[in-house]
């Protein structure tokens, strides 16, 4: 089959863009949801994957589940800590990396910020339909594990 020689017609680079478009679209609609509670998107992103981590961790780690870079990762936590939403700790295994945990206030802001998440992400998943969006959860995934966690992907003639 030939594709097209307009390299936005590629199903890929189509597919590419739209996520850059949803990406963008998220933030804006983050940015206007957290808004009110001191918070960008950014700092909501961090303090998720804060949240989500059954452990604190260091920056680095933090930085590495998101698939951001460390530096922009820690101007967030410094203004996050600055802010009094997080917190260091020693970390044990490493004198300099501290480990970054919400704090008390940091929690209450974040289950305010999922309070005002959940009606859009319900209605989002309403208009998209469940089965939809499990479905793409599931290429998005694929499709990272093949460009690889460090973002280079991997020989077009290998096998996954």
């Amino acid at each position: 089959m030939k594709r097209s020689t307009d390299p936005f017609a590629h199903p890929l680079s189509r597919l590419a863009l739209e996520v850059f478009r949803l990406n963008g679209a998220l933030i804006a609609a983050g940015d206007g949801l957290v808004a009110p509670l001191g918070l960008t998107s950014a700092r909501w992103q961090v303090m998720g994957a804060v949240a989500q981590s059954p452990e604190p961790l260091p920056t680095v780690q933090l930085a590495r589940n998101m698939g951001l870079t460390r530096q922009s990762v820690q101007r967030v936590v410094d203004d996050l800590a600055a802010q009094g939403l997080v917190a260091f700790a020693a970390n044990p295994h490493h004198k300099r990396a501290k480990l970054v945990q919400l704090t008390e206030e940091g929690k209450d802001v974040f289950a305010r910020a999922l309070a005002l998440w959940t009606p859009l992400a319900d209605d989002l998943l309403a208009s998209a339909g469940e089965r939809a969006v499990a479905e793409a959860i599931v290429l998005i995934e694929r499709l990272r594990a093949r460009l690889g966690a460090d973002g280079n992907h991997p020989d077009p003639g290998s096998t996954p």
